[in-house]
């Protein structure tokens, strides 16, 4: 697999960053995950981060190369990432669960399967133009051919979801795929802090123009600045796949031809979640990735 990736976190006006993303590779699969933290309930950021690491666990156990049935995988993941949440709430004695939004990208054989929960979104951009957006689970989403009014005539609140992880009943989520990729396909996961304040016009724009170590950090700092002191956290990972005959890899490009079979990557790292208030900056993830790919570097020498 080749491919470019770029991600970034920012707290915006919030006290604490309940945002968490991620990515984990083998030799013949790449998963990306990005999780909302719910406001109103405890601890989302650490239902957000629970998320992470339980699916990250599972894909790590199973992806030996490759995964079985990526929609499976996809499906008993996401299950057990919301169970853990409710044992974790069982365990401390909690009146109220901590709760999280949730999306997840698996590539494999040149194909891209996703789930989501929520108000997280997936964008898929090829030649500039929108291939695919998930449909969130919020009330005004699911009723926007409809103009759904409150009691009083106002316009429903697009925060209102009806389904998370975490919550007292099982979650609704839906997977599409898989779909197959072609060379320049970008695909973009984020938390409703970029959405809210920039419509899919400018995020389709922005990522079909530029390459995703651009596009990102542009498209964060434009929702920032367009929200002001009342912006969300705003978290982004985006990635743009290169086709295995392509000339050369994308730029900043990450090949994991090289790797042996067995060697699992992930940033997905307790490094990179320390302080829930913490901001996920471009030298922390520059870093956490050098030393993923050290690592790899290193059990690749060794097996050889």
């Amino acid at each position: 697999m080749r491919f470019s990736v770029y991600q970034i976190s920012r707290k915006g006006g919030r006290e604490t960053n309940e945002d968490r993303m991620g990515y984990c590779y083998t030799r013949n699969t790449g998963l990306f995950l990005l999780a909302d933290g719910m406001g109103g309930h405890p601890e989302g950021e650490i239902a957000a981060q629970m998320t992470l690491q339980v699916i990250a666990a599972m894909f790590q156990k199973e992806a030996r190369p490759e995964i079985a049935d990526p929609r499976a995988f996809l499906a008993s993941a996401v299950m057990a990432a919301h169970r853990q949440i409710l044992r974790y709430a069982t365990e401390k004695g909690m009146l109220d669960s901590p709760r999280t939004t949730v999306v997840a990208a698996l590539i494999q054989d040149s194909s891209v399967t996703w789930v989501h929960c929520g108000d997280s979104r997936l964008y898929m951009v090829r030649d500039g133009e929108m291939l695919a957006r998930t449909r969130d689970h919020s009330y005004l989403e699911q009723r926007r051919d409809e103009v759904p009014l409150t009691k009083a005539g106002e316009p429903v609140n697009r925060n209102i979801l009806f389904t998370c992880l975490g919550s007292p009943v099982n979650p609704v989520f839906d997977i599409t795929g898989p779909v197959s990729l072609q060379q320049g396909d970008k695909i973009l996961l984020c938390s409703d802090g970029l959405w809210g304040s920039l419509s899919d016009v400018e995020i389709v724009y922005d990522l079909g123009l530029k390459p995703v170590s651009h596009a990102v950090p542009d498209l964060v700092e434009k929702a920032l600045v367009k929200a002001g002191g009342s912006s969300d956290n705003v978290t982004v990972i985006a990635l743009e796949w290169e086709t295995p005959d392509a000339f050369e890899a994308t730029r900043g490009g990450v090949t994991t031809d090289s790797i042996n079979e067995g060697v699992f990557a992930s940033t997905v790292q307790a490094s990179l979640l320390d302080g829930p208030g913490e901001d996920l900056d471009d030298e922390a993830i520059e870093r956490s990735i050098a030393e993923i790919n050290e690592a790899i570097r290193r059990t690749a020498a060794r097996r050889s």
